[in-house]
């Protein structure tokens, strides 16, 4: 089996693989790398979601990364101009000659004798394993199963006579013009499967188990687009990213210390936007906010496809499927074509893909994550997972450019190998993502890492508190132990034979 080898190895070809890879370009540019995608186009989440209206539900001054720009004034970008974005960019640092598609990683395993991972990954087409070494891996796969979403089971719903569909995994073919839909779910996806829907159909209705926040945004930036009329793109998209990363941070702080307060802002923008078309009991959560991540919508589209008269939301729990639709419990049945389950996702970690260190399984949820990057225990590899209160790509960038540092200072001192310890007294006993009690989060417990007690290990989902961290702190601070490498030159040569 013919290997190649590399200097660093990167899984997925999505938002953060694109990202880490244009880093690496900018940053490390004697370093080579490969991408290992298993679909067969770059994109990620934005090649895989299909369904009507799909966006962003994070505004693209941040969104977009901190080197190349969002020229456009639109706010909440649809997908396909977002995976443009992303395909530019990678064109841009010709990213597209280093990635490998249809490729799924099986297996990564670690050598410390050897100083060198190893990766299992299986041809989609052909179904044979390919193998490929690196110096370090760096895991930008999201935490999305791509393979399945979170797909309950009702009762009845073998006697539904129409198609019951998972917006994960929208059929091209599905015409649903005339039609009367039910929409379950209550999260980002069905606020905007609703309105991209409702010119069409003949009735559309958000059935919901317990309601969500819902936040109006802007289309377009007028701010942004009368600056650019007198200043340059560059430093109007600098501007603006600030701006917003500041007004992000801002409402989560206020959310946790004043959560009544944001509370009532919130409904009562809700309440004027409806103008009585909707009872607001199904605006009006049982929780605080950003107990779970709000939904944003471009200039109140839910509330616009409300008022029509063609959509409106119901918040009940559902009894059985009948053979027309969904009876609830109170009673009231909803009659539909077409049922679609926004009922959310399955986390997985690493793509699905096993990790191994010196011949022995890692499970993720036993291990801390150092500066929510690094996983303890786990040598020259790192792990990117973006904000859940934030825009994903802020600390995807952040993670990607720390790692770009690493590699440049283990170059300097002749360093080969770096790892993270822990101690019993920095284990907290949470999650990463412990912060949020939506429902994938509670589902995902067991599979996701864990963060610790204290710094380095306590995640805090904050962009200003992790710039200083990741940008500007030492590499060396008495955590990460280092190791050179005498028969690194040996290893690699004979892999690469």
């Amino acid at each position: 089996m013919a290997v190649q080898h590399v200097d660093v190895l990167i899984i997925g070809a999505g938002v953060s693989g694109v990202g880490a890879a244009c880093h690496l370009t900018r940053e490390c540019p004697g370093k080579s790398y490969l991408i290992l995608e298993r679909r067969q186009r770059m994109g990620g989440t934005w090649d895989l979601f299909r369904y009507p209206g799909v966006r962003s539900d994070s505004d693209m001054f941040t969104f977009g990364y901190n080197f190349r720009p969002w020229n456009e004034t639109t706010v909440l970008a649809d997908g396909p101009s977002i995976r443009q974005y992303v395909e530019d960019t990678a064109a841009e640092y010709g990213v597209p000659e280093h990635i490998r598609y249809g490729l799924h990683v099986l297996k990564a395993s670690w050598s410390s004798e050897t100083g060198i991972w190893t990766i299992e990954a299986r041809d989609a087409q052909t179904k044979r394993r390919k193998r490929f070494t690196a110096n370090f891996v760096l895991a930008c796969t999201g935490y999305y199963n791509y393979d399945e979403g979170f797909r309950p089971h009702f009762a009845g719903e073998e006697s539904f006579t129409g198609p019951i569909v998972h917006p994960q995994f929208w059929p091209e073919d599905l015409d649903y013009r005339g039609k009367r839909v039910v929409v379950i779910g209550s999260g980002a996806t069905a606020v905007t499967l609703v309105p991209a829907m409702t010119p069409d159909v003949a009735h559309i209705t958000m059935l919901q188990r317990s309601p969500t926040y819902i936040l109006t945004l802007p289309a377009i930036d007028k701010i942004s687009e009368q600056l650019r009329r007198v200043l340059p793109d560059s430093i109007v998209f600098s501007m603006t990213r600030r701006r917003n990363i500041a007004l992000q941070r801002g409402l989560y702080k206020l959310s946790r210390s004043r959560p009544g307060l944001v509370r009532k802002v919130i409904l009562k923008a809700a309440e004027r936007q409806l103008h009585g078309a909707s009872d607001m009991v199904n605006f009006t959560p049982r929780y605080d906010p950003w107990d779970e991540r709000l939904c944003v919508v471009p200039n109140g589209d839910l509330f616009k496809a409300l008022r029509t008269g063609k959509a409106e939301i119901v918040t009940d729990t559902i009894e059985r499927f009948t053979p027309t639709g969904v009876r609830l419990t109170s009673g009231r049945e909803l009659e539909a074509d077409i049922i679609v389950t926004a009922t959310g996702l399955n986390v997985q970690m690493m793509g699905g893909g096993e990790l191994e260190v010196d011949g022995e399984p890692v499970q993720l949820h036993e291990r801390l994550t150092y500066k929510s990057v690094m996983l303890e225990g786990v040598p020259n590899a790192a792990l990117v997972f973006g904000y859940t209160n934030a825009s994903w790509t802020l600390k995807a960038d952040l993670a990607a450019e720390y790692v770009c540092r690493l590699l440049n200072h283990m170059d300097r001192r002749g360093y080969t190998q770096v790892v993270a310890h822990g101690t019993p007294a920095d284990r907290g006993g949470g999650s990463v993502l412990d912060a949020l009690n939506s429902g994938y989060v509670l589902r995902a417990q067991g599979l996701l890492p864990q963060q610790g007690a204290r710094k380095p290990w306590l995640v805090r989902q904050d962009y200003l508190h992790d710039v200083p961290m990741l940008k500007v702190a030492p590499i060396e601070d008495g955590v990460l132990q280092f190791r050179r490498n005498s028969d690194r030159t040996t290893a690699r040569s004979r892999v690469s034979a």
